[in-house]
């Protein structure tokens, strides 16, 4: 790190900057909000500063900044010029990447809706700060144009921003940051926020920010459209910016990128990680890099098939539901990893999906092996990001008595059934967390998870586990956004009972029993594909359980309503 000359804004107000990194690389500029200073990008700049030149300064009345007196030295327009000094002092030849956050935002759009700036920045990526002219026209097309939707979208947003008339009275905020009270309501409000280190000062001066633009703008908006690409970082669990009054600005930005990472309104502190992933990201791209699927997909305004832009991780998919299901997502536009413990029919399955236009590649892997479904959740992170949708499919049929069963069967059966699909979740839902923009598991269970049909003691516990395992899963992992299905399916005419395992049965009686099956699915004549489209339904909606053939649906309804009348129906067969 480097500190620079302080830099004069043209009321003389000196701003303390900092530099890190080298001088020669892409400039990205970070503005801090209120009631941070420039530390609060600290963690970020760690990981940025190995790549690019990264700028860090304290906006006046903050930090080491100059602090003004006067309200009127806040103005909006003052602080966009501050931030121009800044450039033309530290990338005076090239133009700027700008990074910020909450009231680092608000100047930052003043700046990027400036005709006279265009040149001078080449992307925006703003966390918890919209423009004060967007939200006020925003919040004024909520009235003109009345819908149940928007009203509450307006509501909240007030809800949220409550603080904002607090901070209007004179006096009482002065008080409550100089008692501490305002720190202590802050956190209690917002759980990233025992992340700020915010100093009474900084606090007390920043108050102007609000006192001087928030009214005055939100009375009269004069919203301007910008040319210069913006990437808007809307936390999910923000307790004073609400999601809808950030992101609905397609109508002020050309080339707009929404991206929702988990988190509360400091994320630069609580998550730096994902802000500076985030951030190279758009800088790479902009800079002439290849754009990732996370940047193609967060692009507004452009049409697009349901899962364009989403990458799936399919066990199993050599052949079946599994096989299938990677064609309906392909369909769909998404990009398919095809795995299965017969590489070869994996590898066949991307090569038919790449015939038909589809991005696919295809990896052995043996589910019931730990090690083997971590390497290829590292593999598929190296060679094709991390996985928006993982469909934990892989599985064996078992039939016979329990008596008939042996101890090796049951091992085998649990192995593939159940630890196939633990293994899975452990090695993708890391990742997903890591990532932090939520996700999709779905373990494939079985109706037979719920239906006490005789002669599947092993089969049938395996698949019960899995759903059980899912329901939990579901809500353990619901904070981190990542949605858990479990699907199950009934009688499904795919390639199952070929290689089903009839215990207690010689050579030739295992043939007789899995042709017998083959017909009797076949006679079913639910096929693969009508199971993949209602996966691809249920990964849609969302549902935590989704029974797939009528009589999967009817049984889950008998067996919660009535699971008596079940279990003598299913004994009388």
């Amino acid at each position: 790190m480097t500190a620079s000359p302080r830099v004069h804004t043209s009321d003389g107000i000196r701003l303390a900057v900092r530099e890190h990194g080298d001088r020669a690389r892409p400039c990205i500029v970070c503005v801090h909000g209120y009631p941070d200073d420039r530390h609060v990008w600290d963690k970020v700049v760690t990981r940025l500063a190995e790549r690019y030149h990264v700028v860090t300064y304290d906006v006046r009345g903050a930090g080491e900044s100059d602090r003004p007196r006067r309200n009127d030295a806040y103005d909006i327009e003052r602080l966009a010029t501050d931030l121009e000094r800044v450039m033309d002092a530290v990338s005076p030849e090239r133009p700027v990447h700008l990074l910020a956050h909450d009231w680092g935002s608000i100047q930052a759009w003043q700046a990027v809706t400036d005709p006279r700036l265009r040149e001078r920045i080449r992307s925006f990526t703003t966390i918890s700060g919209p423009s004060l002219d967007h939200a006020g026209e925003w919040m004024r097309s909520k009235l003109r144009r009345p819908t149940p939707r928007g009203l509450r979208d307006l509501v909240s947003q007030l809800a949220h921003s409550g603080y904002i008339g607090f901070f209007q009275l004179p006096a009482i905020p002065e008080l409550a940051w100089r008692t501490g009270i305002m720190r202590r309501v802050i956190r209690l409000l917002d759980p990233s926020a025992r992340h700020i280190t915010a100093r009474t000062g900084d606090g007390v001066a920043g108050l102007a920010l609000y006192r001087r633009n928030t009214r005055r703008r939100f009375r009269a908006p004069n919203p301007r459209p910008t040319s210069v690409p913006v990437q808007v970082l809307a936390p999910t669990g923000d307790s004073f910016v609400g999601t809808p009054m950030q992101t609905e600005i397609d109508s002020w930005v050309e080339d707009l990128r929404v991206r929702h990472p988990r988190g509360g309104h400091w994320l630069p502190r609580s998550a730096p990680d994902r802000i500076a992933h985030a951030t190279e990201e758009f800088v790479e791209y902009l800079e002439g890099g290849e754009q990732s699927r996370e940047l193609r997909r967060a692009r507004t305004g452009a049409a697009r098939r349901s899962f364009a832009d989403r990458l799936v991780v399919i066990t199993g998919a050599g052949s079946g539901i599994g096989r299938a299901t990677a064609h309906a997502f392909a369909t769909a536009g998404a990009e398919i990893v095809a795995a299965d413990v017969d590489e070869s029919a994996a590898r066949l399955t991307a090569a038919r999906l790449r015939e038909q236009g589809a991005v696919a590649a295809g990896y052995g892997v043996d589910v019931a092996r730990g090690s083997s479904v971590r390497e290829l959740a590292e593999l598929v992170r190296k060679e094709h990001g991390t996985a928006d949708i993982v469909i934990n499919n892989a599985g064996i049929g078992m039939s016979g008595s329990f008596m008939d069963t042996t101890e090796a069967d049951w091992q085998r059966v649990l192995d593939v059934n159940l630890w196939g699909v633990i293994h899975g979740c452990r090695a993708f839902a890391e990742q997903l967390i890591e990532r932090g923009e939520g996700g999709r598991i779905v373990n494939v269970a079985s109706a037979a998870a719920y239906l006490p049909v005789p002669g599947l003691p092993a089969y049938a516990s395996s698949k019960a586990a899995v759903l059980a395992l899912s329901e939990r899963l579901r809500g353990e992992l619901a904070a981190h956004g990542i949605g858990v299905t479990a699907v199950c399916p009934g009688v499904v005419s795919s390639a199952i009972t070929d290689t089903t395992t009839f215990v207690g049965s010689s050579p030739e009686q295992q043939r007789r029993k899995r042709e017998r099956a083959g017909r009797l699915y076949r006679r079913r004549a639910f096929s693969p594909e009508a199971a993949a489209a209602e996966i691809l339904r249920a990964v849609r909606h969302d549902r935590a359980v989704a029974p797939i053939t009528p009589e999967a649906r009817a049984g889950l309804l008998l067996s919660r309503l009535a699971p008596g009348l079940l279990r003598t129906v299913t004994r009388s067969r």
